[in-house]
Parts: C-alpha cells; sequence; structure tokens
C-alpha cells in the first residue's frame, strides 16, 4: 500500500481505534515532575509497551534509565540494505493544578462540540504515541525498512534519557528519526519544523539581610531581598521587551511566518496588550532569544506579613537562538546575573540544565521525503516553521549519528492546543492526517534508497 490515496483511506478507517486508545492514554496522569506519585508514571510505560504490541511490534521493552523513569523501546527488523527510521515520542505530561482553570477534568478526555478531543497530554504528547501506532499499523509485518520506537518517560522534567542514548549508541543509530512532539501553525496545514530554539535554566538567589525584619521599624534603610530581585530582573530585557543580554546572541527567521491571528489565538494574549520586543513575530519566537521567570521562592499574598525578606531565589529560563553555542549562552546568562549587584546585595547563580538548539538540514534525502508525504497526506504545499520549544534529546541523536536527518512533526497546532496549559486538546483529523504522513514518509524513504 504505497499509494497516496489508499493510506489515507486506511488511516481513516483505523481512526475509531486509534482515538479509543488515545482517551485510556489520556486517563493516565503520568506526570514524572519530582514529588508526584511514581505509580501511573510506571503505568503508563506499561501502557505504551502494550500499545505498540497492539499495533504488531515484537521485542518491545522498558529499558531502564539511569536515576529516571525507563524508556519504551523496540527494534524491528526490516528488509536487509534498507533504512533505519527511530520513531520518537514522550508518555510523561505536564501537571494540571487546578488553578490553572480547566473547564473539564484534565485526566478524564472529552470530545466538545468542536470536535477536539480535551484532556492532559491528548497533544503533548500522547497524540505523538497513537500517530506512531497507527503507523504501525499501516505498515505491517511487512514493513520496508528497519524501524526503531523510544517513547520517554520524563521529557517534561529534568530528563535522564540524553545520557543514556550517548551511553549506548548502537541502540538508537538511525538513518532518521522521527519526532512527533511539535506541529503545524493551524490545523489542516502541514508544518515540518526546520529549528529549535536552545533552552538553557539557572536559578539565583538574592541576599540582603540575616533574617526576616519588621518593614516598618527598619523599611526604608534595609534592602528587602525581594526588591534587589526586582531591579536585577529588570536589567534583563529592554524598554521594547527584547532580551538585551551580553554575550547572549540573536538571529533572523527566513522560513515561513508565524501568522498574527494564529500567535494571538494560541498565545491567548488580552485585548490591548503590546507584544514584547522588536522585529517580526517569527523573529521574536523562533530566532531571537527571551528569558523568562519560571518561578520564585516568596511568600504568596496570603502569607505576606510586614517584614523585610532576607532571601529570595527565582528560576530562569532563557531560549537561545539555532546555530548558538549552549553553554556559552547560559555562562553569559549567568554572568550578568551575578554582575548585578544593587545596594552591594549577595547574589548566588547556580546552573539548572542545558538544553541545545537545533537546524534542519533541508537539503537531506529524508527532509525531502518528508516534505513530500505532509504534501501528499493534507494535499497542500508545507510551509517551513521554527518552534521557540527544545526537545532536549535532538542534541543527542545528532551525536548518535551525525548524518541522519530529524524530521520534526505531529499533531500540535500552535493556534488551539494549549499544551502545557488548562484545556489542552488534540484535533483528530490532524493525528489522522500525521499517520498517514508517517507511513508515506517511511515507504517513501525506503523506495528511494532502494532505487
Amino acid at each position: 500500500m504505497t499509494d497516496a490515496a489508499d493510506v489515507k483511506s486506511a488511516a481513516a478507517q483505523l481512526m475509531p481505534e486509534v482515538l479509543e486508545r488515545l482517551e485510556t492514554l489520556v486517563r493516565i496522569p503520568s506526570v514524572a515532575f519530582p514529588g508526584f506519585d511514581p505509580e501511573p508514571v510506571h503505568r503508563m510505560g506499561a501502557a505504551v509497551v502494550e500499545l505498540f504490541e497492539a499495533a504488531g511490534a515484537t521485542g518491545v521493552t522498558l529499558l531502564d534509565v539511569p536515576d529516571g523513569y525507563p524508556c519504551v523501546y523496540a527494534d524491528l527488523p526490516g528488509p536487509e540494505g534498507s533504512p533505519t527510521v527511530l520513531l520518537y515520542a514522550h508518555y510523561d505530561v505536564q501537571p494540571a493544578a487546578e488553578s490553572q482553570g480547566w473547564s473539564s477534568e484534565p485526566f478524564e478526555p472529552v470530545t466538545k462540540d468542536d470536535g477536539r478531543i480535551y484532556g492532559r497530554g491528548a497533544a503533548d504528547d500522547k497524540s505523538g504515541l497513537v500517530i506512531h501506532y497507527g503507523t504501525l499499523k499501516l505498515l505491517g509485518a511487512d514493513r520496508p525498512c528497519r524501524v526503531k520506537i523510544l517513547v520517554e518517560g520524563e521529557e517534561e522534567t529534568i530528563s535522564h534519557l540524553e545520557a543514556f542514548v550517548e551511553a549506548n549508541p548502537e541502540l538508537f543509530a538511525a538513518d532518521a528519526y522521527v519526532i512527533a512532539d511539535i506541529g503545524p501553525q493551524r490545523v489542516g496545514r502541514p508544518g515540518l519544523t526546520t529549528a529549535l530554539r536552545g533552552d538553557v535554566a539557572c536559578t539565583v538567589t538574592v541576599r540582603t539581610l540575616g533574617n526576616p525584619v519588621h518593614s516598618g521599624m527598619f523599611g526604608g534603610a534595609a534592602p528587602d531581598a525581594m526588591t534587589a530581585m526586582i531591579r536585577i530582573l529588570d536589567t534583563l530585557h529592554d524598554e521594547h521587551g527584547d532580551t538585551v543580554i551580553p554575550g547572549v546572541d540573536s538571529g533572523h527567521w527566513s522560513g515561513a511566518d508565524m501568522e498574527e491571528d494564529v500567535y494571538r489565538e494560541g498565545s491567548a494574549i488580552l485585548p490591548g496588550v503590546d507584544y514584547l520586543g522588536t522585529g517580526s513575530l517569527s523573529d521574536r519566537i523562533w530566532a531571537k532569544p527571551s528569558v523568562t521567570v519560571l518561578g520564585m521562592d516568596l511568600p504568596n499574598t496570603t502569607e505576606a506579613s510586614n517584614v523585610l525578606l532576607p532571601s529570595v531565589t527565582a528560576k530562569l529560563s532563557m531560549r537561545i537562538v539555532p546555530g548558538a553555542d549552549a553553554d556559552a549562552q547560559l555562562d553569559a546568562l549567568m554572568a550578568h546575573l551575578r554582575a548585578q549587584r544593587p545596594w552591594n546585595c549577595e547574589v548566588e547563580v547556580e546552573k539548572v540544565k542545558t538544553g541545545h538548539p537545533f537546524a534542519v538540514d533541508a537539503s537531506h534525502p529524508a527532509i525531502v521525503a518528508a516534505e513530500s508525504a505532509l504534501e501528499a497526506a493534507y494535499g497542500a504545499p508545507v510551509e517551513s516553521i521554527g518552534s521557540g520549544a527544545s526537545i532536549p534529546l535532538v542534541a543527542s541523536l545528532q551525536k548518535v549519528a551525525p548524518g541522519s536527518a530529524i524530521v520534526l512533526w505531529g499533531a500540535e497546532d500552535t493556534a488551539q492546543s494549549r499544551i502545557h496549559a488548562s484545556d489542552e486538546s488534540v484535533d483528530p483529523g490532524e493525528i489522522e492526517r500525521m499517520i498517514a504522513a508517517q507511513t508515506l514518509f517511511i515507504q517513501g524513504l525506503a523506495a528511494a534508497e532502494q532505487s
């Protein structure tokens, strides 16, 4: 079955089964963050093994990842001399706190009037799991090439998989890696992601006093750590909202434009609120750095009292541009923070993580095959888009197989998926089209390699 119309028809017929399996997966609250119950995460790992076994995969197993949750792995043989394609996704999800304001239970999948399926992980990244499931079902036992499966259990938190992959290159070597953990700008418009910003993170702690003191008796001369922290954080952006840190690289986006209506809908910017930064929207979210304060240790308004705070810690994340050296960018951020010492306060900065950026070689035969498969599955021209998000494993895969292609796509549309936020959702039509696209991609790549 290599004809595009036949593949698309087969994908459509498979969808009731695919969506039933997606709903089963969404019901498992597989949050791998520290402090959360590990049982659902392990249960989810076992469910993924069963998922791929039901798709016809043999030898599917859970591999222990040192210090982390296990990954799901399989190595499915293909014809001699055929290429190897590795299919990647992750089975852990973001937390779904009540404070986010969900309109339905996050771990009870609901199909609403717009036809989308709502639930935590429905898009990110359990949609990727069922896309791979559907792809294996359509390929069948006589798959045209060797297929490996890799599904990790802690992509949303500090992953331990990168070191494991780099320590076991023979397990994960491939000619092409398919990362089903991203998506197009809008439903029905095929998008191939050709660049990822990296993500580096650190904590900064500000100390001004030996202990809390009465704000009435001592305020006005004794410096408050929170006030000092505000002054430090204010140096990270200029008056336009651009991230301005000495030694941090910036760039320009040359692919398809991020459309303003898509961005405004997806970002949930309130009416009348201005954008940050300068340049095109594409530049700002795909090709320029962006620093964000992720959290801060300080009293909430309920616990607040009339005291000056002796110390405050903030966690910062900075998205870095494709082509930048992640270690050098983090060093620049940390050096800048250490240099900010309002009122000679004590400043301590510590590294949290380094996630490397990525850019696709558009001339690689596998990328050409991916574009052709997307166009056939969607019946529309393919957009070359970027992503402000990062996928840490990509850098490790590049080390394992430097000449291989990395295909970045999926069902997580920018406009409506709301990944990491309340009312996360996925459009079933995107899953169907991506099952067809992946099947056509693997068939096309295998045919091209054997010709």
